[in-house]
């Protein structure tokens, strides 16, 4: 776009004594770019808006359930099988409509646009296709199973309502109680969905049902005492000096009908374990094959193969022990596989902290550290820098049993909700020193919460639709950029941490398809997880149930970080002296989230644009 602008420059100074008509004719066809990019864009948010009005919490996740949309903030997604058919066919209109469109005409940024929509939407429905589970659209949380540990309303929502159901003014609270009230609604929408798939033969494994079982009864604990769904409401509302009936209002609906919903999914999952056999994989399921075969289309935004990932899998993870090995020799660790090493590694005080509250707030203070030091990086990484607004919170107590060891993401599209580390604390064993300097990089910056601030100032339906290939593989990926920063120049031991985690997730690609498709069970998955990578059993035991509620998922983060590897290393061929680091960093986030074919063509772009 830059040349043929240039080009309209000189071609205008050159030929304005021969008429105005010569000089307009450049000037016609960038009208007609612009028109044609505008119409796309009003298609584009006419879609954005009716997937916000079927799913309002993504609105307010982002922050734009406000002016005309404010009505937005007290509605509810309708997740029965009804609401999931509706759904479902308005993403099938939606589609044809985006199909249909000649973009042509339309700059780049906007034909990208209708890339990804046309990518998100069709996926999307081949998962809404299959007779059960949770189907996420431009989104990571896909699951075959409705609720379990760490799946579903009982989980997700006391979180959102305190983190993203923003309260400042009288309206906001009362959109919270609306909202609140049409929570049992909800429950019970998923027990419909979890009956249904019990019928077809549908259950989760054993060991995830013992763990959402254990979970839902705290859930009902804290219901029954109001909660953290009543607490928060009440905290906010007296910070805000907002008079009103707060209290007993949400009172009534916690211990009400919200408690009632949950005790007859209790019940459901109660009735599902005594069904339950303990094998891992979706082979075992009825259309197991087909549900992971799309499972990994989805995480991966690739079509390769059960075992063409699963070798990828194990090519790196021999890589990676290579570079473990002298590392290991030089601080003592000499016998036994690089795992076997790390788990020796792990049990050194030197690495550990303390245990309880003294060790939870040296875990927060040394997070907080290291996030200041890696966004004092940043301008040798980025032409553009973003303030990145962040903060980092302890994960809910009732999630903590079934969830990673951490998690991010970005804050709202308009600023107000700042990013998010999510750092689980059930116990201080679950973290050492050495690996909280890559979670910092890869949950906070420049990972998930710095790309994300990018990707929030495109296109709202480019804030809506992710693609955990590209945002997984990033965040992997930025890993990668804090050690060619510095991060662990002067801690040998902060590099293995940051090494042990590459490991982590080239391991997953064998484990994942292994449990999957080649049929291993949870306990040979959770044995090579151990040896290979060196967590210990507990984590190693979390993480392996992960992969079975989420199939498929764990493989976007080696594949999707593989990918921008292979990228850079080709651009970098291309442009020789003309490659620069920061602007190819620059030019895969001003992207944006979107799918691995997608930022090939948007890298493509950048060097065309550089040669």
């Amino acid at each position: 776009m830059l040349e043929n602008t240039l080009f309209t420059r000189r071609q205008a100074l050159g030929t304005l004594a021969a008429g105005t008509a010569l000089v307009t004719l450049p000037g016609c066809a960038t009208t007609q770019t612009l028109s044609a990019s505008q119409a796309g864009t009003a298609t584009l948010d006419a879609i954005v808006w009716r997937l916000m009005t079927a799913e309002p919490e993504r609105a307010t996740s982002l922050g734009v359930d406000t002016g005309e949309h404010a009505a937005l903030r007290g509605l509810s997604t309708d997740v029965s099988l009804a609401g999931l058919a509706a759904e479902a066919a308005m993403l099938r209109q939606d589609l044809a409509l985006v199909r249909a469109t000649d973009t042509s005409g339309m700059d780049d940024a906007t034909r990208t646009s209708f890339a990804v929509v046309e990518s998100a939407y069709a996926t999307a429905l081949e998962g809404l296709a299959m007779p059960y589970g949770s189907v996420s659209i431009g989104s990571w949380r896909n699951s075959p199973y409705t609720v379990i540990q760490n799946v579903g309303g009982y989980i997700d929502m006391p979180r959102f309502f305190d983190s993203d159901q923003q309260i400042e003014t009288t309206a906001d609270a009362e959109a919270y109680l609306v909202r609140l009230s049409a929570f049992p609604a909800q429950l019970d929408g998923e027990l419909e969905r979890l009956q249904a798939a019990r019928e077809m033969g549908l259950v989760p494994p054993d060991f995830l049902l013992a763990k959402a079982i254990g979970q839902m009864e705290q859930s009902i604990a804290d219901a029954a005492g109001g909660g953290a769904l009543v607490e928060s409401l009440v905290r906010r509302t007296r910070e805000k000096g907002l008079p009103g009936q707060w209290q007993a209002r949400a009172e009534a609906v916690v211990k009400g009908p919200v408690q009632a919903a949950l005790q007859r999914q209790l019940a459901e999952l109660r009735l599902e374990a005594g069904q339950a056999t303990s094998e891992a994989g979706m082979w075992s399921r009825p259309r197991g094959d087909e549900y992971y075969a799309w499972a990994l289309k989805a995480a991966t935004t690739t079509t390769l193969t059960p075992a063409e990932i699963h070798q990828i899998g194990m090519e790196q993870l021999a890589e990676i022990h290579g570079r473990m090995d002298p590392i290991l020799r030089d601080l003592g660790y000499t016998r036994g596989t690089a795992g076997q090493r790390m788990v020796e590694l792990s049990r050194d005080p030197r690495f550990q902290f303390a245990d309880g509250d003294p060790g939870r707030a040296e875990i927060m203070a040394f997070i907080a550290e290291r996030v200041d030091w890696i966004r004092a990086q940043m301008p040798r990484a980025f032409e553009r820098i973003v303030p990145a607004r962040l903060e980092v919170r302890r994960l809910p107590l009732a999630e903590e049993p079934g969830a990673p060891t951490a998690y991010g993401g970005s804050g709202s599209k308009d600023g107000a909700i700042p990013g998010k580390m999510w750092i689980n604390l059930r116990t201080t064993d679950l973290h050492r020193k050495y690996d909280i300097p890559t979670l910092v990089h890869h949950e906070t910056i420049p990972g998930h919460v710095w790309e994300g601030e990018y990707s929030n100032q495109l296109s709202l339906i480019r804030s809506v639709l992710s693609f955990s290939a590209f945002s997984e593989g990033w965040a992997l990926y930025a890993e990668v950029l804090a050690d060619e920063l510095g991060a662990y120049d002067e801690n040998p031991a902060w590099r293995l941490g940051y090494l042990q985690d590459q490991a982590y997730r080239a391991a997953r690609l064998v484990v994942d398809t292994g449990m999957h498709a080649m049929r291993w069970s949870r306990a040979r998955a959770a044995a090579f997880f151990q040896e290979q990578v060196g967590k210990e059993e507990a984590e190693a035991a979390n993480e392996i149930d992960r992969y079975c509620s989420w199939p498929g998922q764990a493989c976007a983060y080696k594949i999707g970080q593989t990918e921008i590897l292979r990228l850079r290393q080709h651009a970098r061929d291309r442009l020789a002296a003309r490659f620069d680091l920061r602007a190819f960093n620059q030019a895969v986030v001003d992207g944006g989230n979107c799918p691995l074919d997608v930022l090939q063509a948007n890298v493509e772009r950048h060097i065309a644009g550089r040669a």
